[in-house]
Parts: structure tokens; sequence; C-alpha cells
């Protein structure tokens, strides 16, 4: 019925070719004299989403998620992972070969220094490190004896024969009714933050960087618009752009040329040597540029100086064209959600549904708002068990039946031109245990509590977290992930700097648009999550003796009230849920032309008492 258009539902490779990989890379590394190698999942600008050349660690191991980094010594080797792969990774990788570890707590140098012996010597790729990054390994390998080697030619890549080309992509122009800024007032702004550094220069590592900056989109990535691009913005004279030229129409050139110089990629290291031969100091981006920059403008005489970049908060506080861009993709996407949300209400009791069959759906009533350019993550659809896996992603063989009294969770995205999308629903088949409507509740309280914040202008994600675990943490319960990420327009639904979560340092400013997604996962048995976007905004409290912000709730479906146990709910959080709930039938059943979906509407946002 359905034809699936960004997403596949194919088994990682496993078995014999991975095993052979392995003893490869070992062979290879004995030749080089090296007793270990780091393959971190990473491509040379910390991407989440990277180029399918870039992916060596899944290549490698088998391993698919978003984040891991794996050690291979002669005789041992792991893989790291966090809290969202675990059980991802237990059941990808062959157990034999590998030691599941964790990715944060200890971290991956821990397991370093128990391992390496004196006089060992560890491979690295710099250009797949940051500098912190490289540092930790450095001061492991000296713990115990062993020397860290920065490796011209990463031996990876010398054994993956059919490693695939890298990405092409076209790129397009973002123009101003989608950007809301020219690139002359961005660059201003962006040399206003170079004055503040004190430097002569600062690098643009991160692609989503020089594509806010220079109103670009491109092609490079799955899922997020990239051109896979670096910039060198002076505090005088031009900015460069170093982009493969074949990804250049003559329009996208012109652009480009308006405000910049346009160089091959080769040519960056070049032009930063020449820098920082003048004794230059060049700000680079702590999170995302390679250790590799780092060494070549110190090895030419040059100050690398490392920090936050500073274009990271400049593009994650979205102006009122972008703001006004996202209302419009969310209440695009509404209308696809409330007619999937019917669809699923309708069929999923017969029995006959499957994951699959519920991720090919909801791309198609995206795909029919006419405006769907890429969904912004792999849906993740699982229901029953495969709910409880945090980053699940259905393949052909985990593809499950959905079956009455299973919790079915959805969490998904869309790529618009005018904004990006990220939405969870836990939706209930058929009647569900008094377990599950009581961890629901607890869920949808805390998210509620997020929803109804009102804090002073300054507050970090950090301070707003443990609103959203409150009435979990109640029960001894809690969840392994981060309560909220930033969001950006039309690029990464994975933004910085700002995020809710325990490690959430940044000041949450008005415009910047974060995740509220609490959840709860019960291993082997279901997961819950509900998630909505949110707007920082501000907002006026009479007496208040300095300014004060509140969230503006951007995702408009209902949330599933056969799960809601509603003398759980305060009387505040109550009004909330029916405030929302017509909010969402008032702004989306004018869109929707068929009666059904109008009446499943009307009962999924009815009140509730």
């Amino acid at each position: 019925m359905f034809e699936a258009h960004f997403q596949t539902f194919e088994e990682p490779e496993g078995g014999v070719a991975l095993t052979a990989r392995l003893s490869a890379l070992r062979e290879e590394l004995a030749r080089r004299k090296l007793t270990g190698f780091v393959v971190p999942r990473a491509d040379q600008q910390q991407n989440e989403y990277v180029a399918a050349s870039e992916e060596r660690l899944a290549w490698l191991t088998g391993f698919t998620g978003s984040a891991g980094l794996a050690i291979v010594l002669s005789k041992q080797a792991a893989l790291f992972v966090d809290g969202r792969y675990t059980l991802q990774a237990a059941k990808q990788v062959d157990a034999k070969a590998w030691q599941v570890e964790p990715l944060v707590e200890p971290p991956p140098e821990h397991w370093l220094t128990r391992h390496l012996s004196a006089g060992d010597r560890l491979g690295f790729d710099p250009w797949l490190h940051t500098s912190a990054a490289a540092e930790r390994l450095a001061a492991a390998c000296t713990k115990a004896g062993a020397e860290l080697v920065a490796v011209d030619r990463n031996p990876v890549d010398a054994i993956w024969s059919e490693r695939p080309a890298p990405p092409l992509g076209p790129v397009s122009i973002h123009g101003a009714q989608f950007s809301g800024e020219i690139e002359a007032e961005k660059l201003k702004r962006i040399r206003l933050e170079i004055n503040k550094l004190g430097v002569d220069a600062l690098v643009l590592s991160d692609s989503h960087a020089v594509a806010w900056a220079f109103n670009i989109r491109g092609a490079d990535v799955s899922h997020t618009p990239l051109p896979l691009s670096y910039a060198l913005v002076p505090k005088d004279g031009r900015p460069l752009v170093f982009i493969d030229h074949r990804k250049l129409s003559n329009a996208t050139r012109d652009h480009l040329e308006q405000s910049a110089d346009v160089e091959e990629p080769a040519a960056l290291a070049p032009k930063l040597t020449e820098l920082a031969k003048r004794g230059a100091s060049i700000a680079l981006d702590s999170a995302t540029a390679a250790d590799a920059l780092s060494r070549l403008i110190a090895g030419a005489g040059g100050k690398p100086v490392r920090g936050n970049d500073p274009v990271s908060l400049l593009k994650a506080v979205k102006n009122i064209t972008e703001i006004e861009g996202t209302r419009s993709a969310h209440q695009r996407d509404a209308v696809a959600l409330a007619r999937f949300l019917a669809w699923i209400d309708r069929e999923a009791p017969t029995g006959h549904l499957t994951e699959i069959d519920t991720v090919e759906a909801l791309e198609t009533f995206r795909r029919q708002t006419g405006a769907l350019k890429d969904v912004s993550f792999p849906t993740i659809a699982g229901t029953g068990p495969n709910g409880a896996i945090v980053h699940y992603r259905v393949t052909r063989k985990s593809n499950r039946r959905i079956a009455p009294g299973d919790l079915l969770l959805i969490d998904s995205g869309a790529q618009y031109q005018d904004g990006t999308t990220d939405v969870t629903r836990t939706i209930a088949i058929g009647t569900p245990s008094d377990e599950m409507r009581d961890r629901f509740t607890r869920v949808l309280r805390g998210h509620i509590a997020i929803a109804r914040a009102i804090f002073p202008d300054g507050t970090t994600g950090a301070q707003l977290d443990s609103f959203a675990r409150q009435y979990l943490w109640q029960a001894g319960i809690d969840f392994e992930h981060g309560t909220g990420h930033g969001v950006g327009s039309y690029l990464s639904v994975h933004e910085g700097p700002a995020r809710i979560s325990k490690l959430g340092t940044t000041p949450l400013k008005r415009g910047i648009i974060l995740s509220n997604e609490p959840g709860y996962y019960k291993t082997d048995a279901y997961g819950i999550r509900i998630e909505n976007l949110e707007l920082v905004i501000g907002t006026d409290i009479a007496g208040a003796e300095k300014p004060v912000n509140a969230f503006e709730t951007l995702t408009l479906a209902p949330i599933d009230r056969r799960l809601i146990e509603v003398s759980l709910l305060s009387q505040d959080e109550l009004a909330w849920l029916n405030d929302y709930h017509a909010r969402v039938a008032r702004v989306v059943r004018p869109h929707l032309d068929d009666n059904a979906t109008k009446l499943w509407l009307d009962e999924a946002t009815a009140v509730l008492k």
C-alpha cells in the first residue's frame, strides 16, 4: 500500500564478513607496528549523520547507532556506546569478538589504561577526533606507559576495498524568505564575535554553521540538508568557503561569491598554513574541529584558540522569519499526523499492521503535504518490547506485528524548507494495563511541567531537567536520556548548544527551539515517550524583577487519552491538556478533508474530566 522513499529496513552486515574485517584490521595494524587503533563513529566534522564513506564503525563492528567508538587492540576489542544504544549494540555485534562497554561513565580511557601495556603504540586518525578527545587518549596512553600515534592514512580505509566515494549532493540557495537574514548581515554579527574573541580568524568546521552563515543547504548526508564544507572568516577581508566545486551550479556559485571566495576543500590546509606562518591566532570550534587542524596551525607557527563556536548560538536563536516558518511547518505536519494517527486507530486493532507498515504510512502522509524534503531522522516505530529500545530502528528481521495490548511508540520528524519537526506519540493498541496508564501519566505530568515552566532569563536546561523527572522519581524510576535537544531551521533535528538535560549549561534564550520528551522504558515489555517541540518566548508576570521566559508549544498532535489516569492529574495539568487539545482541534480540523478523520480528531481531542 505504501512506498517508503527515504528509509530502508535492511539488516546491517554481520557474521563472517565482520570477523574477517576485524582480523584484516589487526593485520594492517601489525604491519604499521601499531598495538591498537581507535575507531570513532565520526567524520571530519563530528556530524551526527555521516556519509556512507564515513561509516567506518558500522562497517567494522555491525553497530549502526549514531554515537559510539571502538578500540581494537591485538588481543581485545571493545565497543563503547551510551545508554540509548546498550540493547541495540548487544544485538548487533559479535559478543565473542567485542566487549560492549559504556561510553560515558566510565569513559573509554579507563578501559584503555587497564588494557594497554608499557611500550604499546595506539593509533588514531587526527581528522576524526577533536583535540580534547585526542588529549584524553594521550593521557590514558601516558598513564599506561604507552604512546599515542597520529596516523597519516586511516588503516580502516586501507582495508575497506569497497568504500563508497565521498558524496556530491547538489548545493541549493536557502533564500531570505526562509532564512530571514542575508549573508552580509550574518557575517557582520560573526565578525563582532571574532572581535570579542580577540583572534585574527575563525574556522567554521561545522557544516551547519557554513550552511547558516552563507544561506545554503545541501544533500551530502541523510536527513539533514548539509553541504559538507568549511569556511574561514578573517577579522578583515573576504571569507573563504571550501567546498567541492562539483556540488555547485552557476547560480549557487554566484550566490556564494557575492560574500566569499570559493575554494576546493584541499585548499583549506594551505590557507591555514599561510595564516599561521604569520603568527595568526585562529579560533577553532572545540566540539567539531578536527585535532588535525590544531596540529596544522601550531606546526606552522600559529596559535590555535579552541572554544565554543560563536555561530552555534547565533544559529540557535531563530529570527521572526524562521519562527513563523517553523510554526507553518508544524501546522502542516500536524495535518499529516492527524491522518496517520486516525489510520493507526482504524487499522492496528485488526492485527495486520507491522512496524514497517507504520513507518511507510507516516512518511506517505507527510509526502502528501507536497512539501516534504526528507524525514529529519529514521523513524523510530517500536511496538511492545521494541518500544523499550530508546533509539530502535526497525529492520526486516526485527519487524514486529502490532498486537492488541501493545504500546506503539512512534518518534518521527520531517524536513520542510520552512522548518524541521520532531514528535513522539505513544499509542495504546487495545486496552492498556493499569501499570502502563500509571507510567504514561507520570511521563505526561513531567512533559506538562516543562511545557508550563516559567523561568528567569539566563536559566539553563540543567535547571529545568528535573521538572520532567519528578513524578517518575516518586515511583523510583527514571529515563536514561536527556529531556530535550535543540532543533534547527531546515537543518539538524539535533542542534546545539542549548538542551534540557543534566549537562545543559547553555542559557535558554528567546528564539531557541527545544524538544520536550520525557519517557519511561520497561526492558522487554514496552516504551513510553511524549515529545513536542517548544519555542522559548518572553512572558509577562506582574511584579517580575527580571525578564521572564516561558515555552510556546509548536507541535500539534493529540496525546492518547486512553493512556491517561485522570485521577493522577492536578486541575492545572488537566486544564493544560484540555487547552492543548482544543488548540490542536482548532488548528488542524479545518485542513482535514474526510469526515472519518474529522470524527477521529473530535474524539481524540475531547475534553477530559
